[in-house]
């Protein structure tokens, strides 16, 4: 019973991991890394409030699934078709460009191997079609064993880059003082970095849809307690992992005077000699590669994660076959390159612009899912025993409290804060 049970833990194991390589990526890279080389570590407590308040929500995507055998837009379907057609709408509104960023990104580091001739936004687009033809011809399947390869791998490079970077940090410039991320002039910088981390509240419906495919892989279907273990194994990760990223910032970066730039290739360039002035020259490929997988992972999963999600909305609302479901995903994910693409050239020397922009959609966006999300794991169809308990019910709603007022925080400084 004990090798049959650690049988069936193996084969549940795998959507929380691909959420984790998901979340793993443009939030880490980028806006923990900035937190701590800008602010040193003064943001920890913040990173840390946000991963928990956003803890249910993404728990709920899987939980739902498990506990009813239906995935988590199934459940928005049975609060009524308006629901689906509001997560079509944020998806469309955030699915582009999150795919256009994060792809941009990845084209910024794989350049930095020598290969900036053939410039950033190209290596971007290259980098979606070769995403693009592993998901069609390698399926869910190779997407998982990829997955599991990258948290490792990404895992071990960073965790070595922190533990050199501790060693070797430099000293900070005699009259360095370290600003304060508290005021109103820093509130746009705090949405961009709560927006992305670790992932944006609608990667739990993409959960919820990968625990099928992994059941058609292994042919088992994971209960509760199964969920709860693939679930909690990369939600860590990606927590532990957000944390290490600001450490590298703080340790490397804050207090240098170096700014990053809006340009792809400077701010790839500059985010990897950051590193190895501190910790060495002899580790520019290490973190350049950690960096490289962590963003290749991000895209392959967004390639994944939003059509497969747009699709299942189209299913439930036209209740469509599977084979219909599979050939609009198909689709949908040479449309979401065709057009990131459109995207990734409009921003070309602006990655940082277009990075922002995507966390900020993310964010304020992030109250209206949570919403349902609550309210679809509370419902009828849900087995008493499964749905959240005082705690996650307290913690659900200083959550969404906590969403809406940084979203009118975020409203009151772009746009209604007296200049001056």
């Amino acid at each position: 019973m004990v090798d049959n049970g650690r049988s069936n833990l193996w084969k549940a194991l795998g959507p929380g991991i691909l959420i984790a390589c998901a979340a793993i990526g443009g939030s880490h890279l980028v806006w923990a890394t900035r937190a701590g080389a800008d602010y040193g570590w003064s943001l920890v407590g913040l990173i840390l409030m946000v991963n928990l308040f956003k803890y249910p929500f993404f728990l709920y995507g899987q939980k739902y699934t498990a506990a009813t055998g239906e995935s988590l837009l199934a459940g928005y379907q049975r609060q009524g078709n308006g629901y689906v057609w509001t997560f079509l709408a944020v998806n469309v509104l955030t699915g582009i460009i999150n795919i256009a960023g994060v792809a941009m990104l990845t084209g910024a580091l794989l350049s930095a191997y020598g290969l900036s001739p053939f410039g950033v936004t190209n290596l971007g687009v290259g980098i979606m079609v070769v995403c693009g033809s592993l998901l069609l011809f390698g399926h869910y399947r190779l997407l998982d064993a990829l997955a599991k390869i990258i948290i490792v791998v990404l895992a071990l490079g960073t965790l070595a880059a922190v533990f050199f970077a501790f060693l070797n940090r430099p000293v900070p410039q005699a009259d360095f003082v370290s600003p304060t991320p508290w005021n109103w002039a820093s509130f746009t910088f705090l949405v961009m970095l709560l927006g992305w981390m670790p992932a944006p509240i609608d990667l739990s419906a993409w959960s919820s849809l990968w625990m099928f495919s992994r059941k058609e892989q292994t042919g088992h279907m994971a209960t509760t307690k199964e969920t709860s273990i693939d679930f909690h194994i990369g939600y860590i990760s990606a927590v532990v992992l957000a944390i290490c990223f600001l450490a590298l910032g703080a340790l490397v970066m804050h207090g240098t005077g170096e700014v990053f730039s809006d340009s792809g290739t400077q701010f790839s360039e500059q985010l990897i000699d950051l590193y190895t002035k501190s910790i060495g020259e002899w580790s520019r490929y290490l973190i350049l590669t950690a960096a490289f997988v962590t963003m290749f992972s991000t895209t392959l999963t967004c390639l994944d994660g939003y059509p497969r999600s747009l699709a299942a909305c189209c299913a439930l609302i036209g209740d469509l076959s599977p084979k219909k479901f599979d050939r609009i995903r198909v689709a949908l994910i040479v449309l979401s390159i065709a057009i990131a693409a459109v995207v990734d050239y409009y921003f070309a020397n602006r990655l940082l612009a277009l990075l922002g922009f995507a966390a900020i959609v993310s964010f304020v966006t992030s109250p209206i899912l949570a919403f349902i999300n609550l309210k679809v794991m509370n419902g009828s169809n849900v087995p008493e025993s499964d749905r959240p308990g005082p705690v996650l019910m307290i913690l659900s709603w200083l959550g969404l409290l906590f969403f809406a007022l940084m979203t009118a925080g975020f409203v009151y400084a772009r746009f209604l804060m007296p200049s001056g």
